[in-house]
C-alpha cells in the first residue's frame, strides 16, 4: 500500500475525541479515507476513533470503498489552535 499519509487533513491540537456517534472517548486511531466521487485520488480526510469504534467506522467506510489506511492518532498532522 501506498503511503499517502502526508496528504491526509491536519487534526487539531489538543484532545481528539473519537467520532463514533454519541463516543466522547479519546481517540488513538485515525482512518484515513475517500470519496472518489468528492475527493482527488490522494486526498486524505480523517475521521477519528477509539479503540472500541475502530472496526465499526472501518466496515463502515469500507462498505462504500472509502476506507484508506488506518493509523496510530500519533502519527496524524496537528492543526495549531486558533
Amino acid at each position: 500500500m501506498v503511503d499517502l499519509l502526508h496528504l491526509a487533513d491536519p487534526v487539531d491540537e489538543g484532545e481528539l475525541i473519537c467520532s463514533g456517534k454519541g463516543c466522547r472517548a479519546e481517540a488513538v486511531w485515525g482512518l484515513l479515507w475517500n470519496n472518489p466521487k468528492l475527493h482527488t485520488p490522494e486526498r486524505r480526510k480523517v475521521w477519528l476513533a477509539c479503540d472500541d469504534h475502530r472496526e465499526h467506522l472501518e466496515t463502515f467506510l469500507g462498505a462504500r470503498d472509502f476506507w484508506k489506511q488506518t493509523v496510530p492518532v500519533a502519527d496524524l498532522e496537528r492543526r495549531p489552535e486558533l
